[in-house]
């Protein structure tokens, strides 16, 4: 039987109502919303930075201590192993999986000594580097570490002492 094309446009609605109340019938439709916000970062420290034990001679110098935890000089200062621990401030990160992480460091820090006299504390890079991202599933914690460059002037301007001040990082979740 051939349906004159007339017919056919007259049953198009009834054909759309039809295949509408199919769609309905056929089950929950199941929808998509957007994820939950991600879970705010938490920050903890765990060390502070320490430079160690060093001496400087007359034009002075840095100490560098690296993220990774090793030491150098430069300048007229020379390292001492005296049995005084030096390290990176290290922290640690409870984050979701994936999780990008930018670091950013804050101005210099000035470090006042007990005998007298200030140095200037530049924050270096972190490990891991800045921005990463967060492979640690909580309850487990991402650990960073940064190290940082220590100027040090001569024996006038820094007399012998312990030298302490604090500095600022931020670390921004993405």
């Amino acid at each position: 039987m051939i349906i004159p094309r007339t017919s056919f446009i007259k049953c198009r609605p009834l054909l759309l109502m039809i295949c509408g109340i199919m769609i309905f019938l056929s089950g929950p439709v199941k929808s998509i919303a957007q994820p939950q916000p991600p879970r705010p970062i938490k920050l903890y420290s765990i060390q502070s930075m320490n430079f160690g034990a060093f001496y400087q001679g007359f034009s002075g110098g840095t100490v560098i201590v690296y993220a990774n935890g090793t030491r150098a000089a430069t300048g007229d200062v020379h390292l001492l192993m005296l049995g005084f621990s030096f390290y990176p401030a290290t922290f640690q990160v409870d984050a979701n999986v994936g999780t990008i992480v930018t670091i950013t460091n804050g101005t210099d820090a000035v470090l006042t000594g007990s005998s007298g006299g200030s140095m200037i504390l530049h924050l270096g890079d972190s490990n891991p580097v800045s921005p990463f991202i967060t492979t640690v599933a909580p309850s487990g914690r991402t650990t960073v570490s940064i190290g940082g460059i220590l100027t040090v002037g001569n024996p006038g301007a820094n007399p012998v002492g312990a030298y302490s001040g604090t500095f600022s990082v931020t670390f921004n979740q993405q």
